[in-house]
Order: C-alpha cells, then sequence, then structure tokens
C-alpha cells in the first residue's frame, strides 16, 4: 500500500496540476469513443498499450477478457456493455486477449481448478473457445492458439446482447491480442470481414 500512496502522491503533485483542464471538462462530461475489453491481467494496461488519455476508453477487465452470452438476470459485464453502448453510445468495441494468459493457460493445459471454483466456474464462458480451437488443431489446442480462438468467440458473444445488436450499424467490432514482451499488437479478423491491421 504505500508504493499505492507514493504513487497517489505523485499523480496529485504532478500528473493533476499538467492535466487540470482535462479533468475539469470531463468531471462534466463523459463520452469514450471505444468500449475496451480486456483480461484482468496486470500486465495489460489499456490505456498504456493504447496510449489513450482519461475519458477515451470505457474499460471493462475480466479473467480471461470473457464476455459472457447474453442472458437476463444480473450481470455486470452486460450492464457495463449496454451502459457503453445506449448510454455512451460508443463507436467501437474492442475485445483485447494477450500472450502468456493465465485463464487461457489454465485451459489449454487442463489445470485442476478444483482449488478455485468460482475461477472454474467463470472459464466455462470459454468452453466453446476451447472445443473450437481443439477441431481447428486437430487435438489439444496450444495457449497461443487458444487466446486467439477464444477472443474471436468472445466477439461473437458480444454480438448476442440486445445492446449491441441494435446498434450493430454503428459499432464496429475488434479483436486484439497484445504480445507482452514484443508490444505488438495484432488484429483478428472473423470470417466474412476484410482485415485492417490494429497498430
Amino acid at each position: 500500500m504505500h508504493d499505492l500512496a507514493a504513487g497517489v502522491k505523485r499523480f496529485q503533485q504532478h500528473v493533476f496540476p499538467a492535466k487540470a483542464e482535462l479533468f475539469a471538462g470531463l468531471a462534466a462530461s463523459h463520452r469514450p469513443d471505444t468500449l475496451f475489453i480486456s483480461c484482468s491481467d496486470a500486465r495489460v494496461v489499456p490505456e498504456l498499450i493504447t496510449g489513450s488519455e482519461p475519458g477515451e476508453l470505457f474499460v471493462i477487465r475480466t479473467a480471461g477478457n470473457l464476455v459472457p452470452p447474453y442472458a437476463p438476470g444480473p450481470d455486470g459485464v452486460a450492464a457495463g456493455i449496454e451502459y457503453a453502448v445506449a448510454v455512451l453510445g460508443v463507436s467501437d468495441i474492442v475485445i483485447c486477449g494477450h500472450s502468456a494468459c493465465g485463464a487461457m493457460t489454465a485451459l489449454a493445459e487442463n489445470h485442476d481448478l478444483a482449488s478455485t471454483p468460482a475461477t472454474a466456474d467463470w472459464l466455462r464462458h470459454a468452453d466453446a473457445s476451447r472445443a473450437r480451437t481443439a477441431a481447428g488443431a486437430g487435438g489439444a489446442p496450444t495457449v497461443d492458439a487458444l487466446v486467439r480462438g477464444n477472443v474471436l468467440a468472445q466477439l461473437a458473444n458480444l454480438a448476442t446482447h440486445p445492446s449491441v445488436a441494435r446498434a450493430a450499424n454503428r459499432l464496429t467490432l475488434h479483436g486484439w491480442v497484445y504480445d507482452i514482451p514484443t508490444g505488438a499488437v495484432e488484429e483478428l479478423v472473423p470470417a466474412g470481414r476484410p482485415a485492417s491491421p490494429a497498430a
């Protein structure tokens, strides 16, 4: 906690004063252009990767960058998506996976998750990703293949959300994979869509 407190102090003394005008504007207006859905992994920092300023990204982070298919009932991920699309009016949604993802490693390598039942239950949202990737690989998928297959599967899940379906004519969905050791960002292209580079 000492490091966090020191970071807050540096923010208040150096960062905030340099951006005081930006923060004053943000106090009265919240209009991000992009919903960015990424993994909870501490090595993945959406604002840093994209060079975004405060107010430019609406961020949802989940273990494995998973987006459960829409279902009625309380769901924090669904609520975040709905708010970003229907209220904030974002024009783009990025689902960003990453290299060496712990969630995808656990699935690809069949880790025993008995001691973490909530994690095991959550990762069932990637069962279709694992099955699809394994079928395409002719057997057990590699972690890298599963990371990519999972991003594409989560894009498909995202499309099941009513707010996304209603705004389909003004929304662009993107699938990215961030490579931690090189900083590279690869855009994945779902079948039937033309490629456009992420960076």
